[in-house]
């Protein structure tokens, strides 16, 4: 089969630059490879639902710019396509005074960052939007909204796939050569003749990367996020989203209430080193991919960093007790009895050898191949603009503009 590009990952971000890829370019033949028997069943399949805001990002940087236009497309989108969505607000809720400086800072970057709408809201107006929040000061964030990403990749699909491109699934990808005219891909059924590579294959997009360029500074730590549904009789203690001031030292947001599209809530999720990449359950286990997670340099700098915070995100993974103390900060009412088991999903971090972690998207480009290694939250969000950026910056590349 001639290619021009091989998309690899069925997620929202592969799925949408595939799609634009084509869109901008008819003439191009493009192929989307993936794994599984369907696309996002991972991380996209796994996603909370959240239409983020942009109000946490540095300003300037690929997430603050992409979530931004990444928000305004996605709904435009939405809107052009029938799909569901609901821009129900979110609060974030100081409850110490010691959160409060940094809550002013989410605050600077949100008016940074061009949102609109934005305040601060006294312990009074707390209680107007959520009836059973506690909290000493908060911010009200109205562009916050609630979706179903399964959704809109499918729609991405649909529209690539009716511009006449393709997708072929069980194809996990095993090789990468590159020649000089054109590249192949090795799956463990095919091999596929392309002259260019695009990597979107998420949790193990390192992988990926490190078949056509070995020197690249980077790995996946995989860090799963656990949630809890609320059962459907105290639904009514979270009206949309609520969430905490996070921790500016610990790179993740600590554990919310988020209503779903589809009805119900979720509460979490907290933060703890999977066993595999795609390690849905404490009781899955890769070996090799537990102790190539262990052995790397990088990640051994994080954990020495992070340990306190690291131990507390796994007993809280192993008593639910925990879980439920951290979760009443916010909505003092809520009870033990009140959870049931919900959902995990696994985020993929990119990490160097030196223990940074990646805060923003991270594209590494080859001569044949440009590597998406970093696309964690807010990219379902963004990834309208990221997939038309990734497309952009690749026909540019090539000299395929129309």
């Amino acid at each position: 089969m001639k290619i021009d590009f091989t998309v690899i990952g069925g997620g929202i971000v592969g799925v949408s630059t595939a799609y634009h890829l084509i869109k901008k370019n008819p003439n191009l033949k493009v192929v989307i490879l993936e794994k599984e028997s369907q696309i996002a069943l991972h991380q996209t399949g796994h996603n909370s639902g959240v239409i983020h805001s942009g109000i946490y990002y540095k300003p300037g940087s690929l997430k603050a710019i992409n979530c931004k236009k990444g928000y305004d497309q996605l709904i435009k989108f939405c809107n052009d396509n029938q799909i569901k969505y609901d821009l129900c607000g979110k609060i974030i809720v100081a409850t110490e005074k010691k959160e409060i400086p940094i809550m002013n800072n989410i605050y600077d970057r949100g008016i940074a960052n061009g949102l609109l709408g934005i305040r601060k809201i006294s312990s009074e107006e707390i209680k107007e939007i959520e009836p059973h929040c506690a909290g000493i000061n908060g911010i009200w964030v109205p562009q916050t909204g609630i979706i179903d990403y399964k959704e809109v990749s499918k729609k991405y699909l649909d529209l690539f796939l009716a511009l006449g491109g393709e997708i072929l699934f069980g194809q996990k990808v095993r090789g990468i050569k590159i020649k000089a005219n054109n590249s192949e891909v090795q799956t463990e059924n095919n091999i596929f003749e392309t002259k260019w590579i695009i990597n979107c294959a998420g949790l193990y997009s390192d992988k990926i990367a490190k078949m056509s360029n070995q020197n690249i500074d980077v790995q996946i730590l995989p860090f799963r996020g656990e949630y809890f549904n609320i059962k459907r009789e105290k639904e009514y203690l979270v009206k949309n989203l609520i969430y905490p001031v996070p921790n500016p030292n610990f790179p993740f947001l600590g554990v919310h209430f988020t209503r779903m599209i589809n009805g119900g809530v979720e509460a979490g999720p907290n933060a703890v080193l999977a066993f595999a990449r795609e390690g849905y359950t404490n009781k899955t286990i890769n070996r090799n991919e537990l102790f190539e997670t262990l052995g790397h340099s990088g990640f051994q700098k994080v954990a020495l960093k992070y340990w306190k915070d690291g131990l507390y995100e796994m007993y809280r993974s192993y008593s639910k007790a925990a879980f439920v103390k951290a979760l009443q900060k916010l909505i003092p009412e809520i009870k033990k009895d009140d959870l049931e088991v919900g959902n995990a999903g696994v985020r993929a971090q990119a990490c160097d050898s030196k223990g940074n972690l990646s805060d923003d998207f991270l594209i590494f480009e080859n001569e044949n191949v440009i590597n998406v290694c970093n696309a964690p939250s807010p990219a379902a969000t963004s990834s309208f603009a990221i997939g038309e950026n990734i497309a952009s910056l690749a026909l540019k590349k090539y000299n395929l503009n129309l």
